[in-house]
């Protein structure tokens, strides 16, 4: 099994068929209603997008915001979303750590889809302070990630003594992955990411939810 700490490795493998997660028929009412929630929070906003993958998310939002600097620390995976019919003259890509946040911009919002989940519980706040350095003072911050719903998601693997949640994830080579995959409660991350943030909303569908606040 490839070590836990290489998502990198696991989302660029993944790339060429990361997107088959969105064609789930039992999903696509809760996407619909993402879809929109989405947009209508950040349109006319000047978005940084954290760990864009593939630019499903970015070719949305590009749809309603101002203007996109989509990032992913992985190239390879910034090469799919680029060859996506998304309009050069709103969207831009850099490649970038997200803990180690090196961008331009005059950003008023920060989107960050399918991320927080895979942040580990002992990184949030190096995270959020990162993020806090490069937007302005009350950007807003949109997040939205999976709910864990059983029978519909992987099983948990394992946890470990930060209260981590891990699940395998096997590529269709047979070559497999242990993936950090957290399902924070809505008390959690309101813990979490109540010192950094105001204002924070959160909504529960089925399958996802989603989180936006103000930046301290």
């Amino acid at each position: 099994m490839t070590d836990s700490t290489d998502m990198v490795a696991y989302y660029t493998k993944r790339a060429a068929t990361f997107e088959d997660v969105y064609d789930k028929p039992e999903r696509q009412s809760d996407l619909a209603q993402l879809q929109e929630s989405v947009c209508d929070a950040l349109r006319d906003h000047h978005v940084l997008e954290i760990a864009c993958g593939t630019g499903y998310w970015t070719e949305r939002i590009a749809d309603c915001a101002a203007s996109v600097l989509a990032t992913d620390v992985s190239a390879n995976v910034i090469r799919y979303a680029q060859a996506k019919d998304i309009p050069a003259e709103k969207v831009r890509f850099a490649v970038t750590d997200a803990y180690k946040l090196d961008v331009q911009g005059d950003f008023n919002a920060c989107f960050a889809g399918f991320w927080w989940s895979h942040v580990k519980r002992e990184d949030q706040a190096k995270f959020l302070v990162g993020l806090r350095k490069v937007l302005q003072k009350d950007s807003l911050l949109v997040m939205i990630d999976n709910a864990f719903v059983e029978d519909a998601n992987m099983p948990v693997a394992r946890t470990d003594h930060e209260g981590n949640t891990y699940q395998i994830r096997t590529l269709p080579d047979g070559e497999r992955f242990e993936v950090v995959k957290n399902f924070p409660t809505d008390s959690a991350l309101r813990k979490k990411i109540g010192p950094y943030a105001k204002d924070i909303r959160i909504q529960r569908l089925t399958h996802y939810w989603m989180l936006t606040c103000r930046l301290k």
